[in-house]
Formats: C-alpha cells, sequence, structure tokens
C-alpha cells in the first residue's frame, strides 16, 4: 500500500501482522462485515471463522499461549459481551489478546437513535467500561485522524503487560482513510529498569538467601509471560537447590534437570516436594501466584517472612518493594550474585524414590484411569503439547512427566469447562509443527464441542482424550448433588456429524485397554483432521490427588462467616 491509501481496518490489519499475528478469529455481524473485509485485504493474516464469540475468544486465547498473541473480531453487543468471558481467562492468565468488536455507526449516538443488539439506551459506551475491567486498555474510536494512536496504544499495552486489549470500530468508521503504520518498534517498546533498584533488589535478595540454611526455588506461571525462563534456571543453577514448580507452571522449568523437585500442590505435591518445601527455610517464588486453587484451600501458604516474592514487576523481600523492575533482569542478575546452596536438591534427591516409579502394568480389560494415563504418557514426545482441561484432567496432567522441549497447557487460574476444545483449536493452528494432545472431560465438552469442527474444516490433526464418566466429576468431589450428573452424548458419532461427509476427523470410543491401543493408533496415522478418542471411566474412577483436593477446597469454600469485631459493628 501506498502511503496515502490506509484505511482504519487496514492499518489495523497491518498492525496485527507486524506483531506477528498469522490468523485472526472471527464472527461475523452486520456492525463488522466492512472491518472484516479490510482485514481480509491484509494477505499476511488468514480469517478463521468460529461457532460463536465465546469459542472465538478462547481459540484466540490458545492462539496466543503458541504464538505469543491473539486476536478475535466480533460484532457489537451480543458478540463483545460473550467474546469477554474469554478475554476475562485471557486478563487472568496473561495472555495478550486483542479483542476487536464492530460498532455502532458515529451518527446514530448524537441523534439519539436506538439500535438493535443494545440494552436499547441512547448510550453505547457501556461495552468499552465493561472491557476496561477486563483488559489493561480499552479504546473507542470516534474518528479516523485519531485511530492510528488508539490501535498502537492498545497493542502496545498489551504486548508489554501481557493482558488483553479492546479495540472498538464504528462501522462507518473501518474503511475510513488514516495514516500509514510506522516501524513496528513503536509497538513493543521496553519497559526501563532503574539501576538503582534493580542494585537494591538483588542485594537485598542475595542477602536473604545467603542468610538461609535450606534454600529453594518455587517456579509460578508468571515466568511465562514475563520471559523468564532462561533466567529463573541460570538463578537455579547457581544456587543449586531444589526447584519445585506450580502445576500451572509445569513445563516452564525442565522436568529432567537433576534439580527439579516436582509439583508443589499442598497436600498433593509430588512425592518428596511437599516435605521438602517444609524442610526449606527459604523460598525464593518467582512469578507465583497463591490461590485457594493452587494453596489447596489455603492449606499450604508460605510464611511470608521466609519468602522472596519475584513478580511480573514487583520484588518483594521481608516487607521491602521494589517496583519497576522487568523479572528476568533480577533473576538473571540474581544469579550472579548468589552463592551456591544445595542442601534442598540432596535433601530432595534422598526424600524422592531411588528409582523412577514403573509405569502401569499394561491393562486389556475394562478401561481405567490409571490405563489412559499410561498411554498417555506414551505418546508424550518434545514435540508434543498436552492441553488440560478443567476438572478431572487437570490431575491427570500435572503428574505425568514431560519429556524435555514438550509443551504443557492448563487454564488453572480461570478455571473455565470448556475452555479446552477452542483453545487447542487455537493452538493448533498457531503451532503447526506440534503435536497437539488435549485431555477433556464429557461435562466440558459439551460447553464448545462446536470447535471440534474447525478442527476438521482445517484439517488440524488434533488428538482430543474425551474421559466419559457421565458427568462433572470435579464437582463432584468438592460437593455432590444431582447437577453434577449430565446427559450422556454420542461424542463419537458427533464427529461424524461434523465432518457431514467431507471432513477427515475420527470419533473412537474405548471402553478397553486394548480398544485405547487401537484408536490411539489410528490416531497417528490421521494427519488430515482431528481423533476424539471416547474413553469411558466409571464414574468414581478420578485421580486420588482431585479426591484429597476437592475435600480441602471444598472446606474453605464452606468456611463460616467471620463475625464482626465491636469496632466493625459500629
Amino acid at each position: 500500500m501506498t502511503t496515502d491509501s490506509y484505511t482504519v481496518g487496514s492499518y489495523l490489519a497491518a498492525r496485527l501482522a507486524q506483531i506477528g499475528l498469522k490468523h485472526h478469529f472471527v464472527v461475523p455481524g452486520d456492525y463488522n462485515l466492512l472491518l472484516l473485509d479490510e482485514l481480509l485485504s491484509n494477505p499476511e493474516m488468514k480469517q478463521i471463522s468460529c461457532a460463536n464469540e465465546l469459542n472465538a475468544s478462547f481459540a484466540a486465547e490458545g492462539y496466543a499461549r503458541a504464538n505469543g498473541a491473539g486476536a478475535c473480531v466480533v460484532t457489537f453487543g451480543v458478540g463483545a459481551l460473550s467474546a469477554l468471558n474469554g478475554i476475562g481467562g485471557a486478563y487472568a492468565e496473561d495472555l495478550p489478546v486483542i479483542l476487536i468488536s464492530g460498532g455502532p455507526n458515529t451518527n446514530d449516538a448524537a441523534a439519539g437513535h436506538l439500535l438493535h443488539h443494545t440494552l436499547g439506551t441512547h448510550d453505547f459506551s457501556y461495552q468499552r467500561e465493561i472491557a476496561e475491567r477486563l483488559t489493561c486498555a480499552a479504546v473507542a474510536i470516534t474518528s479516523a485522524l485519531d485511530a492510528p494512536s488508539l490501535i498502537d496504544h492498545a497493542i502496545r499495552s498489551a504486548l508489554r503487560r501481557r493482558k488483553p486489549a479492546y479495540i472498538e470500530v464504528p462501522c462507518n468508521l473501518a474503511g475510513a482513510a488514516c495514516a500509514a503504520p510506522g516501524p513496528v518498534s513503536a509497538l513493543t517498546p521496553s519497559a526501563p529498569t532503574d539501576p538503582a533498584a534493580l542494585h537494591a533488589a538483588v542485594t537485598a535478595a542475595a542477602a536473604f538467601l545467603d542468610s538461609c540454611a535450606r534454600p529453594m526455588l518455587l517456579a509460578g506461571p508468571k515466568l511465562r509471560p514475563a520471559g523468564a525462563q532462561t533466567a529463573f534456571r541460570k538463578l537455579a543453577e547457581a544456587l543449586g537447590c531444589a526447584v519445585a514448580v506450580m502445576p500451572a507452571a509445569k513445563g516452564l522449568f525442565p522436568e529432567d534437570h537433576p534439580l527439579f523437585a516436582g509439583i508443589a500442590l499442598g497436600e498433593v505435591s509430588s512425592p518428596g516436594c511437599r516435605e521438602t518445601l517444609a524442610w526449606a527455610d527459604g523460598l525464593l517464588c518467582a512469578g507465583a501466584v497463591f490461590t485457594d486453587y493452587s494453596t489447596v484451600g489455603w492449606t499450604y501458604v508460605p510464611p511470608a517472612g521466609q519468602i522472596i516474592d519475584a513478580g511480573f514487576d514487583m520484588i518483594r523481600v521481608q516487607g521491602r518493594d521494589f517496583g519497576g523492575l522487568l523479572l528476568a533482569g533480577f533473576l538473571s542478575a540474581l544469579a550472579d550474585a548468589v552463592r551456591p546452596n544445595p542442601a534442598t536438591s540432596v535433601e530432595y534427591a534422598r526424600l524422592r524414590p531411588r528409582l523412577a516409579p514403573a509405569p502401569h502394568a499394561y491393562a486389556p480389560g475394562k478401561l481405567t484411569r490409571s490405563e489412559l494415563v499410561r498411554q498417555v504418557q506414551a505418546l508424550l514426545t518434545p514435540q508434543s503439547t498436552l492441553l488440560v482441561e478443567t476438572g478431572d484432567s487437570w490431575f491427570e496432567g500435572m503428574y505425568l512427566t514431560l519429556p524435555r522441549g514438550a509443551g504443557f497447557e492448563i487454564e488453572m487460574q480461570w478455571g473455565h469447562i470448556g475452555w479446552s476444545v477452542p483453545a487447542a483449536f487455537g493452538y493448533a493452528l498457531g503451532a503447526p509443527v506440534r503435536r497437539l494432545i488435549a485431555l477433556v472431560g464429557d461435562g466440558a465438552f459439551q460447553v464448545t464441542a462446536q470447535e471440534t469442527a474447525q478442527m476438521i474444516r482445517y484439517k488440524l490433526p488434533v488428538v482430543i482424550f474425551l474421559i466419559n464418566n457421565r458427568g462433572y466429576a470435579i464437582e463432584a468431589e468438592i460437593h455432590d448433588g444431582p447437577y453434577n450428573t449430565i446427559k450422556n452424548w454420542d461424542y463419537a458419532g458427533l464427529i461424524e456429524v461434523f465432518n457431514a461427509g467431507k471432513g477427515a476427523g475420527k470419533g473412537l470410543r474405548a471402553s478397553t485397554g486394548d480398544e485405547l491401543v487401537s484408536a490411539i493408533a489410528q490416531a497417528a496415522r490421521n494427519t488430515q483432521g482431528p481423533t476424539l478418542i471416547e474413553c469411558a471411566l466409571d464414574r468414581d474412577d478420578c485421580a486420588p490427588q482431585m479426591i484429597t483436593w476437592g475435600r480441602l477446597v471444598a472446606a474453605a469454600n464452606a468456611r463460616p462467616p467471620r463475625a464482626k469485631t465491636v469496632s466493625e459493628a459500629s
């Protein structure tokens, strides 16, 4: 394009392509149709249709996990409000997803018109105001002249803070002429680090670790949005201490590393990990997030006086806060300042099993959870990514062993059942060279099943293990009731419905170990579409760790209201 031929829509398309997006996910509606035309005009991006806006937002979130950023385009009101659920997930999971909504014609608000897809009021600003609470930047374009700066602000904010952003484009401005985009460097400024603050934080942290007889490291999920995995590993090797990993950070530290000490999840930590954490007298938490889920109902919370809380942009050392620091830079500088202390890694070596646990014996009879896990473990390679849905799949996946190079995706902060199917679709488009394996429960699959059809449409060889235990197993372990039982579907048969005589998707059933072996072999041969393997399990055949976890989370949920003090009551 020449410098005078850009429109608001083509400017936005150019910026999305500049930050590395090769796809964007859409659901058409009359307020965004011209915008979709403008986005289609950019040959560097492919437009991907989704069944609904919730799925589109989760597909963009999965794409961001694989590609670094994602985008979805929806219509005003009925579209955007549905998509904002997935955008909330992107915010909770630290993923820069750009939500783009078409908007009403700019003349309608001033004319006092009532419009479809709105609340039936004359004020159309509520959608942007809602989006402000779920994004790091929300802009509504009102003139083509201002569009470039507003678009750049939203995208720059999302990339810098690793959070979603919102851009609203009125239907009569998508094709309006605007300035040409500048260099992509304008979108990705580096946050400055104050050398004095960095030196003070490193000095305080090194002194704390030096004072500990048994220091240990804990890897948290914010290591990834901070781009701090390499720096964290450098620090671990400089200290030589044991490294525990929170479930949502699984895969961010190599599991075959000699310092790896397993998954930290309170009472249900992997063998030897909980005991080593309890024995440690100092803990550096890098990118850690302590919630009711990650602390197992608040039963495992590290003592405040014994931790360094190294967050995304704030370092806290024994009551002293050091802000404005990049986590990767802090960890790298700290690695150069610490003295080796391998006490916890030595202790963990004593506590863990002398030999790696033998895999479960092959069970050709009735399919059990243990046999399913055994066969999934055998599929994991350095080229695969395992994506696990909220529920029992969390616990099946987090205790599997990841080969070096294998990926792991979990949505443990937002915890939206149904996330996995559209997220797997988006991830597969964002990382086509990886072999994607998804574990999903039957209840979760029913929420967003339609996007399996898009995997067929785009010939994505995703392997989906659908655990059919006739209900919400994780909810049943927290608090059971008739509402946790769902209507059964013919899940394997549904794939033929989605194929519609043209697709290459496969739907298979496995109720025995032998049938699962056969189904996996067929999945390996299917390179032109997804394979869904419906795995029939007994309702109560779930991970033992989930049973304990569910009991403790239920106890936390059941705490009675705290009585007000006299001063509070008055």
